[in-house]
């Protein structure tokens, strides 16, 4: 059985691809890693691409994921890069987060991501709005390691690739609300999807998927 390997969101876990099957496919997860002090993300992408062990992989990224996919597909020859509620170059950022990036924003409102106050505003952005879809994101809120968080949102904020790979393919929900789909120009758009439409119309995007690796 081929194999698609899958990063998830930031500091998210395989349970948001829980519902995703695609026959013939086993989904393979690669896990977020402590990064280092100061670490760069082409670093941090090779140390992610050892897990790597087949000549010339699918690789699959959630939001934050998808960029981790750009930055490992730099590194070694892939068979395609499947984008799913997430951007392929920095110029396909949101201005908010490119303007926060560039005065250092971050670095003045440092983001925590369990405050209670701030929990029905995530779920709202990232449009998780059953109870299950709650309780996982609640649960990636609690699990993040802090060091981790900072990391990730500084690089993402700080994010400058304009480079794409030639097997690119792009599925994106028209109800994004953190990487906006006026932003993007995706080869797929999931009516009603979210950010967190990987779980939420999972069985769509699961024909998607199965309609593009056929071919």
């Amino acid at each position: 059985m081929k194999k698609i390997y899958c990063i998830s969101g930031l500091g998210a876990d395989e349970k948001a691809f829980a519902r995703i099957e695609v026959p013939g496919y086993q989904l393979e997860f690669i896990h977020w890693l402590t990064p280092e002090k100061n670490e760069s993300i082409d670093k941090y992408a090779r140390r992610m691409a050892g897990v790597v062990k087949e000549e010339h992989p699918i690789l699959m990224g959630l939001s934050f994921g998808g960029i981790m996919c750009i930055e490992i597909a730099k590194l070694i020859k892939v068979d395609k890069v499947i984008l799913v509620s997430s951007v392929p170059t920095f110029k396909h950022l949101p201005w908010w987060m490119r303007t926060a990036g560039r005065f250092k924003l971050n670095k003045l409102l440092p983001i925590r991501s369990s405050s209670t106050l701030m929990q029905p505003i995530q779920d709202y952005h990232i449009g998780a709005t059953t109870p299950e879809e709650k309780e996982i994101v609640r649960r990636y809120r609690k699990m993040v390691a802090p060091d981790y968080l900072h990391w990730s949102i500084n690089t993402i904020l700080n994010w400058k690739n304009d480079w794409k790979p030639a097997s690119l393919y792009h599925i994106h929900g028209d109800a994004d609300r953190i990487f906006p789909l006026r932003n993007v120009q995706p080869d797929t758009v999931i009516k009603g999807g979210t950010h967190f439409m990987i779980f939420s119309k999972a069985k769509e995007i699961s024909e998607k998927l199965f309609l593009l690796l056929k071919n």
